[in-house]
């Protein structure tokens, strides 16, 4: 039977090339704009502590005004808060941090952002052409059995991939038209192999991805992986440009930024982080090796979510090694579900530690209940039972400003103090 003549070939192998060329062009405007924004991250980092003193600053200044100030120390008989830091010195923090940047490093920042914004809206305003289905000529005559072949192998070959196709060319039939041709290459092991990510996704109820989106997704995370100084080994090609360690991600369906986002957690709060984080980190969840946390990081079937939350509790952890203490991982995670950060750990449990002992050993004079560190983390991080852990400290206090007519060995330390960070 003769093979049918496509009439639209010429069409066909413009759209696939346009294609090919318009895949490469958006992946060179996001490598160009990840460039961008690594250049931009160094003076942000400097700018966010400034940024944050200057509205730390502000709304000090409202509550000075207002009389709502509920940091500081407590002041029994006027009711008030001597704040640790007026709005002055928290605003001339943050002129301080924002002065020390440089103009040149402000100039290269604000190029930097715009050169970003640029690569990223010229990145989506790239279309891509509908490739036409072949028409045949049903009233010519064949002009050779391999025209199905041809096609298909134009097409791979714009993308590196012919030798997949080659091994096909003597199993086609004078009838075998590309639809056909394409559904033998897909079942062949060499394909199988080469996108061994889409049988993942198709177990995991996702649609496989076509041979451009498969490698527009290698392409945008090796160049994510470049950006943030990766070793190479996470992105090695293999044979016909396999990157095994990508096939993970295509599986589950991770995405350019989720991939960014997760690099950045590990890099800037575990891996570049005080060794306390680390040090906690492995203590709570000895699972995650320190020779591994990117590896894990990356591994698209721990949540992301999951992981942050992992990190939070250990950078708790670690704020409290470094005052001194220590707390379980069932404590860490329930402080960081009530919204306990890093740095408000850390302003915590500086000021537990400083009264902590004190505390004790009064309670234990005056025969009080108590006071530990999880009454004064209840205080200081404004838990449930806040009031009654207050009321425990206020009641040691007066205790022993009563024995002492009106001194007390505490009124200048953690003891004696509403929230965490102040006095």
């Amino acid at each position: 039977m003769a093979e049918k003549k496509v009439t639209n070939q010429a069409s066909i192998d413009a759209a696939n090339r346009s294609n090919a060329s318009a895949t490469q062009r958006q992946s060179a405007l996001q490598a160009e704009a990840a460039k961008q924004q690594a250049i931009l991250k160094p003076t942000a980092q400097k700018a966010i502590p400034g940024i944050s003193a200057l509205t730390s600053g502000i709304n000090t200044k409202i509550a000075e005004l207002s009389g709502t100030a509920k940091t500081g120390s407590y002041n029994p008989i006027t009711g008030g808060y001597t704040p640790v830091q007026s709005s002055s010195q928290l605003v001339q923090k943050s002129r301080d941090i924002l002065g020390a940047i440089t103009p040149t490093e402000i100039a290269t920042a604000n190029k930097a952002a715009a050169d970003y914004q640029l690569a990223l809206s010229e990145a989506n305003k790239i279309t891509f052409t509908d490739v036409p289905g072949a028409v045949y000529d049903t009233t010519g005559t064949s002009t050779g059995r391999n025209s199905a072949y041809d096609l298909l192998l134009a097409q791979f070959r714009l993308y590196g991939l012919e030798a997949l196709i080659t091994p096909l060319q003597n199993l086609i039939t004078d009838d075998t038209s590309e639809g056909e041709l394409t559904i033998m290459l897909r079942e062949t092991p060499a394909y199988q192999k080469r996108f061994a990510a889409n049988k993942t996704r198709i177990t995991g109820g996702l649609r496989a991805l076509n041979e451009a989106e498969y490698l527009g997704m290698e392409d945008k995370y090796q160049t994510i992986m470049r950006n943030y100084g990766l070793p190479a080994s996470y992105y090695t090609k293999g044979d016909l440009g396999r990157q095994e360690g990508f096939e993970k991600l295509i599986g589950f369906d991770v995405s350019a930024t989720e991939l960014e986002d997760r690099i950045m957690t590990a890099q800037s709060r575990v891996i570049n982080a005080a060794p306390e984080v680390t040090t906690a980190l492995k203590q709570f969840y000895p699972d995650i090796t320190n020779g591994e946390i990117l590896a894990y990081t990356l591994d698209p079937t721990k949540g992301l979510s999951d992981i942050k939350r992992k990190i939070t509790a250990a950078e708790i952890g670690g704020a409290a090694i470094g005052a001194g203490l220590g707390t379980a991982v069932n404590r860490a995670e329930e402080l960081a579900r009530y919204g306990v950060t890093a740095e408000t750990a850390r302003a915590g449990y500086d000021t537990i530690g400083g009264g902590l002992e004190r505390g004790r050993q009064l309670a234990s004079i005056y025969q009080q209940p108590d006071y530990n560190q999880a009454v004064a983390e209840e205080e200081i991080f404004k838990l449930p039972g806040q009031t009654q852990a207050g009321e425990k400290r206020k009641k040691i206090i007066g205790l022993e400003k009563a024995t002492f007519g009106g001194q007390t060995g505490v009124s200048s330390g953690a003891l004696s103090q509403n929230r965490a960070g102040s006095y």
